[in-house]
């Protein structure tokens, strides 16, 4: 079992857990706020296993019918997390406009505030792990469930301190008002997991300071070369993809090029971690004014 496909196992049994903490809750206090908390814990454990399996099929070595791998199965995880974190919005939205036009005074509410107390502490811990590891793993089912997670902690926050305060004023508006508050804090973190994932699905460049890296690799590396144009890149999950033109001096024997394209292939690994490189080589006429010129060495 990969490491990324065991945090996402951890992440379904936390999240079912949380759930039961966060029903409880509810169960007691009949809070909206907290019935809201409690819908967004049942996206947690979907979302959780939308992203264990999601890892699963990303964690398959290429084949025949999908030579560059299964990577991308992660992004269609996170988007269907983001999807599901916009349901929940809408349902708990739906709930607190029936609270609104009817307030009414909670059950045990400390109680209850108590109980989710708890299973907040045991999401944030959960989420920092998520993260850190989500991250180190460049896993972006798992980083999605993490910001997912510190989403539902905020959240959770907010509900605690909405219901102190009614508590405190009599103001029992203010529980589904919290909910409301809870509703639209969820949608916004449902856009932003979409954004990101399409950015991966649509095959978004790899960010400025990687490509940077990136061509001051070439440029510092392929010496022997005259210059590299062309270049692309891309990521998928754990793998960034980079392909470009370059440009050997024509008295250069195939063997010889080969080595150059050896020497930048092992530099860019060591530079961008599990990079897939294809490199084209091409004679002197094939150069361009818009390129990475490589110094002679």
């Amino acid at each position: 079992m990969t490491p990324a496909l065991k945090i996402a196992l951890g992440s379904l049994v936390i999240g079912v857990v949380v759930l039961g903490l966060k029903t409880l809750a509810w169960y007691v206090t009949g809070s909206v706020a907290l019935f809201s908390d409690a819908l967004e814990s049942i996206v947690n454990v979907a979302t959780a296993i939308a992203a264990l399996f999601a890892v699963r099929i990303a964690a398959v070595p290429a084949d025949e019918r999908h030579p560059y791998g299964h990577h991308k199965a992660e992004f269609f995880s996170a988007v269907l997390e983001g999807v599901l974190i916009v349901v929940a919005a809408l349902i708990i939205l739906h709930e607190a406009w029936g609270a609104v036009l009817a307030p009414r005074a909670l059950d045990a509410p400390l109680s209850g505030l108590l109980i989710n107390a708890f299973a907040t502490l045991i999401n944030f811990a959960w989420c920092r792990i998520l993260l850190s590891r989500g991250r180190a793993l460049k896993s972006p089912a798992l980083v999605a469930d993490g910001h997912h997670l510190f989403a539902d902690v905020l959240t959770s926050a907010g509900v605690a301190i909405g219901i102190l305060l009614a508590l405190t004023t009599g103001w029992w508006l203010l529980d589904p008002l919290m909910a409301v508050i809870v509703a639209l804090n969820i949608l916004w973190s449902g856009w932003k997991i979409i954004r990101a994932s399409l950015s991966g699905l649509l095959d978004e460049a790899v960010p400025e300071e990687v490509l940077a890296r990136i061509q001051a690799v070439i440029a510092t590396e392929a010496s022997g070369a005259v210059q590299a144009h062309d270049l692309r890149t891309r990521h998928a999950g754990a793998v960034t993809f980079i392909d470009f033109h370059l440009i050997v001096p024509g008295e250069k024997t195939v063997a010889e090029a080969h080595d150059i394209c050896d020497t930048v292939e092992a530099a860019l690994m060591a530079a961008v971690p599990d990079a897939n490189i294809t490199i084209h080589v091409e004679p002197e006429h094939k150069a361009k004014r818009a390129a990475i010129d490589i110094p002679e060495g």
